[in-house]
């Protein structure tokens, strides 16, 4: 399918300081003049602030990350996560239309999208708040018909149920995610079979729908506040005594021997502790001895008992 940018683009595109800070943390997951393989997190975390990419914050990413900007125009026309089109402003529903869902009725599912929001696909509806459009298989197949709104499922829907949500997420409400008509995951629509015994112990939702209620974003877009950026391969260790730099950062502690003993002929440290199991297969960077003192030390353990 041939993917153009929308004909109606804003006049520039900028990063939030979060989403700034946050990309170049992506970018420096990737050795020095690699930062061009950052470009799909990059690409969908403006896709994210703004909820659809347009050619500003396209170039906006290529720039950032030093390439041509047909480059990152590849990327994100090639791949169909990337929105070229804008989006409502609550939730761009994602009809489910391949054969299971086709089957089940997704086809009524797209015409109450085609009377509640916008007679095509990729079409703002009236009041800007919803878009809609028809993608290949989402991998619900046992609670077809299905929608993806926002990050979560909603799941054996009929056309009423997706008219109720549509007009819930309207009113400024989030429905609960998962199962529409009450089954708990994707056990037989007449109950489950295996393990039955089961049934109506512990949280009354599914996984799945029990984080979407726990965290509450469904439709919220990733603005950098969701939780703490960690980087820890940036984290700088100790500068060695011999650095030259004139100030002396090793630990002024060295590893101690193990159980505060001295250490024995393998020279083994606490933080090199040996494994004393037999299942460790032999490494010729193992210390000369070392197997014939674990076994004694077993040996020793076993008669203490």
């Amino acid at each position: 399918m041939l993917r153009r940018l929308s004909p109606v683009q804003p006049d520039s595109f900028e990063f939030t300081p979060a989403n700034l800070e946050w990309a170049h943390v992506q970018m420096s997951k990737y050795p020095e003049g690699r930062q061009q393989s950052a470009i799909i997190p990059v690409l969908w975390r403006a896709q994210e602030q703004e909820g659809w990419l347009s050619r500003p914050a396209i170039e906006y990413c290529a720039n950032l990350l030093g390439m041509p900007y047909i480059r990152a125009l590849e990327v994100a026309t090639f791949y169909f996560m990337f929105q070229l089109q804008p989006v409502g402003s609550v939730a761009n529903i994602q009809i489910c239309g391949t054969t299971t869902c086709m089957i089940c009725g997704a086809e009524d599912l797209i015409a109450v999208c085609k009377r509640k929001i916008a007679p095509t696909p990729h079409t703002l509806s009236a009041d800007g708040k919803f878009s809609w459009e028809e993608v290949e298989c989402l991998g619900a197949c046992t609670n077809a018909p299905m929608a993806q709104i926002g990050k979560d499922y909603y799941e054996d829907l009929t056309p009423a149920k997706l008219e109720e949500l549509i007009d819930a997420f309207s009113a400024g409400q989030v429905p609960l995610p998962g199962p529409q008509n009450g089954r708990f995951s994707s056990e037989p629509l007449g109950g489950p079979v295996a393990l039955a015994d089961l049934q109506g112990q512990g949280d009354p939702l599914n996984a799945s729908a029990a984080l979407a209620r726990d965290i509450g974003e469904t439709v919220k877009r990733i603005d950098g506040t969701e939780v703490p950026i960690l980087a820890k391969w940036l984290r700088t260790p100790p500068a060695a005594a011999d650095d030259r730099s004139g100030v002396d950062t090793a630990p002024e502690r060295e590893p101690r021997p193990s159980a505060g003993k001295p250490a024995d002929a393998t020279g083994v440290t606490e933080q090199e502790a040996q494994a004393a199991s037999a299942a460790r297969p032999q490494s010729d960077r193992e210390p000369a001895g070392a197997r014939a003192v674990e076994r004694a030390e077993q040996k020793d353990d076993a008669i203490d008992r």
